[in-house]
């Protein structure tokens, strides 16, 4: 979930971010750095939103100045995807999981803390697989 942000003077000295993928994602601030800073933030509140509403989540087009949101968000946006791909109800993942359907309807609610391991078993249930990735900063 990298996204690339565009960063434009905002006439005040400080900088304006958006993203031309997520429209609903824009945000300033006083530094270049805080605005990179704060638009993480703003990604990951819009790619939530839309999760929430279940709406799609769109994919990353190319740019410079990539912004990445927080790994849990990540992956619970990655586990989304992938339910939603898969075409099953909650109740088959539940089953396919051997969890409770209320489980499964937690690891959807994009403000649960959904801990990695669920998530990660519940993709390998729908075909797929969690990877993290690491960079320097």
């Amino acid at each position: 979930m990298v996204y690339p942000a565009i960063l434009e003077p905002n006439g005040v000295g400080g900088y304006t971010a958006r993203f031309s993928d997520v429209p609903e994602a824009i945000t300033e601030g006083a530094t270049r750095e805080e605005a990179l800073a704060n638009a993480a933030d703003a990604l990951e509140v819009a790619l939530l939103g839309r999760m929430k509403d279940g709406q799609d989540i769109p994919p990353a087009s190319k740019g410079e100045t990539l912004v990445a949101i927080p790994a849990q968000a990540a992956a619970k946006l990655a586990f989304y995807q992938a339910f939603r791909a898969s075409g099953l109800s909650r109740a088959a993942l539940a089953r396919k999981i051997d969890r409770d359907e209320a489980e499964v309807r937690r690891m959807l609610d994009p403000y649960h803390a959904t801990k990695l391991i669920n998530l990660d078993e519940a993709m390998h249930a729908l075909g797929m697989r969690l990877v993290v990735s690491s960079e320097v900063a």
